[in-house]
């Protein structure tokens, strides 16, 4: 930390850095519960585990205002359509975790009417393994995000202006 001749503490760091703190600082999830992982997800956020530590306290219900989504619990053909939009309407960047097994690779359900694996129809950044994955494997894997999105180059982003 350097000091200016009014003795003033500032701080000195490339912008792309401070930028980047900051999003990881304040990464804010979208609700998009599907099954048993939800309940999982939301005790996450409770008093107990606290995601609020983490700046990630803030589950939105608009997509508009989130950047991470947690895809918590199996996704069926009926609502992929519906995960989709939903990306699709989130801030870039955006970041998805695939929370559990079903939302990973089907689970146990290994039939027509579910989707194996989240990523065959959006990006997934984050595998939380699990059936249902622990709180403690939920924080885990957001902090996780959180040096991802602490060490991303700005100049590869597709921001638009």
């Amino acid at each position: 930390m350097a000091v200016n001749k009014q003795k003033t503490p500032l701080l000195v760091a490339p912008l792309e850095k401070l930028i980047n703190w900051a999003r990881s600082n304040s990464l804010w999830p979208a609700q998009f519960g599907l099954a048993c992982c939800a309940i999982e997800m939301m005790s996450t956020a409770a008093s107990r585990y606290d995601m609020a530590r983490f700046g990630m306290e803030v589950f939105r219900a608009s997509p508009r205002q989130s950047d991470v989504m947690i895809v918590a619990g199996r996704v069926s053909q009926k609502m992929a359509p519906v995960l989709v939009t939903v990306y699709e309407q989130m801030l870039e960047p955006k970041f998805v975790v695939a929370m559990g097994a079903c939302a990973s690779c089907g689970g146990v359900y290994n039939n027509y009417a579910i989707i194996q694996g989240v990523d065959k129809i959006v990006p997934v950044d984050i595998y939380i393994a699990g059936c249902p994955p622990r709180p403690e494997a939920l924080l885990d894997g957001l902090i996780l995000l959180q040096k991802r999105a602490r060490n991303e180059d700005l100049s590869k982003q597709k921001i638009i202006t």
